[in-house]
């Protein structure tokens, strides 16, 4: 009995011996051609975009040019952020970015101490270049390289010239801002007050608010309650129309009054659809990220330097109601 299983266990050790020479000679032979791991291409510079409205259509489109360029340009990016405007968590983000030493940060400026603490002292330290996007902040500010996005002064104009072709040249105008009054809000307010402190008959009167509903609606409330009379609403933040067009027409019909926005919110151009709205100012996120990334890597790489401190302005037009017909 011990004979024959002996017999059979060398029979198995020679079997297994003879398959491992067999398969060690074939790796042999293979040499040159054995599997190989994938090549993946070192990017050339690693950058980061930061929004504080992550889950806006606007930043969106903003987040794909980006992503497109990095790509055609051999980089890489990533996008970071919070959402519903917490500032707190974009501020995170953003000194996360700066202590990783990223290559560059594109980002929504944002116009407050921290961020210009961020900017103008700690990027600054690590010598890490800054654009901002879509939103401003004074480079004397922030010392950022450029800021890439729309003429906001040239905005407001623009809303000012279309709300006299349909209002006249007289009657009462409410403009609704954020209290924070950030710079590219105060931009488009004065490009609307260039225009219209053009005409005698044209009354403005600015109304602040948060951007928290409840203070809207209040905010709305009163407008309508201290000046019975007024003719046209301007909201010069994009992200506190819906609540202020709920509350106009709760009050009344919403039709004998113009207002106007602009198309950073996700809800101006459904309303504008919608017929509640008499005009927007579209923006081009995507032409903002993509020409943010060029200009950043235009700069790592040396063949823009220094950048146009003034800005690289992108389109915008007058998009009407009318338009959507």
């Amino acid at each position: 009995m011990s004979k024959a299983f002996s017999f059979v266990l060398g029979i198995v050790c020679v079997i297994l011996l003879a398959i491992t020479l067999i398969s060690a000679d074939k790796v042999l032979q293979a040499g040159p051609q054995l599997p190989r791991p994938p090549y993946e291409k070192q990017a050339e510079y690693h950058l980061v975009l930061i929004t504080q409205e992550l889950e806006a259509p606007f930043w969106v489109k903003v987040a794909e040019g980006a992503k497109e360029e990095a790509d055609n340009n051999g980089s890489s990016i990533e996008v970071w952020g919070s959402y519903a405007k917490d500032q707190e968590e974009f501020l995170k983000k953003l000194e996360i970015a700066i202590d990783s030493k990223v290559d560059g940060i594109i980002v929504q400026g944002l116009d407050n101490d921290d961020f210009k603490e961020l900017t103008k002292i700690k990027a600054a330290f690590y010598g890490i270049p800054i654009i901002t996007v879509a939103n401003d902040v004074p480079m004397a500010d922030s010392l950022r390289r450029t800021y890439v996005g729309s003429d906001q002064f040239l905005a407001g104009q623009m809303i000012a010239k279309q709300l006299l072709t349909d209002m006249g040249t007289t009657g009462t105008v409410a403009l609704m801002g954020d209290s924070q009054e950030e710079y590219y809000q105060q931009q488009r307010v004065n490009g609307i007050m260039s225009i219209l402190q053009k005409y005698p008959g044209v009354r403005t009167e600015y109304a602040e608010t948060t951007e928290s509903r409840e203070k809207i609606i209040a905010t709305t409330q009163d407008v309508l309650n201290r000046i019975p009379d007024v003719d046209a609403f301007i909201a010069v933040n994009a992200n506190i129309t819906d609540a202020m067009v709920q509350e106009i027409g709760r009050r009344s019909q919403v039709a004998p009054y113009d207002i106007y926005s602009f198309d950073d919110s996700k809800d101006t151009l459904p309303l504008l659809k919608a017929g509640k709205l008499d005009g927007i100012i579209e923006q081009s996120p995507d032409e903002m990220g993509r020409l943010s990334v060029k200009r950043i890597i235009e700069w790592l790489r040396g063949e823009t330097v220094p950048l146009n401190a003034d800005g690289y302005l992108t389109r915008i037009r007058m998009l009407r109601a009318a338009d959507l017909r």
